[in-house]
């Protein structure tokens, strides 16, 4: 009688799971897509915000250059 049980539960557990991985496999789907999603705009962030700081350094480099041409063509 317990073969018969457990092969009864195994049937059991075996369907379920069918039933199941339809629902499994498109919420396991939902979450890959939006964990992507938000490494993707934490990169873009990232990457904005090391641009900006480049951007400034340019900026300031090219001040000073200014200012010694400057400085150089008055003497």
């Amino acid at each position: 009688m317990s073969d018969q049980s457990d092969d009864r539960s195994q049937d059991l557990r075996q369907r379920l799971k069918q039933l199941t991985q339809p629902l499994v496999d498109s919420l396991d789907g939902r979450l890959r897509e939006e964990v992507d999603k938000r490494v993707d705009e934490r990169v873009q962030a990232i990457l904005q915000d090391r641009l900006s700081v480049l951007e400034r350094a340019i900026a300031d480099l090219d001040r000073t250059t200014r200012e010694l041409e400057r400085r150089l063509g008055d003497a």
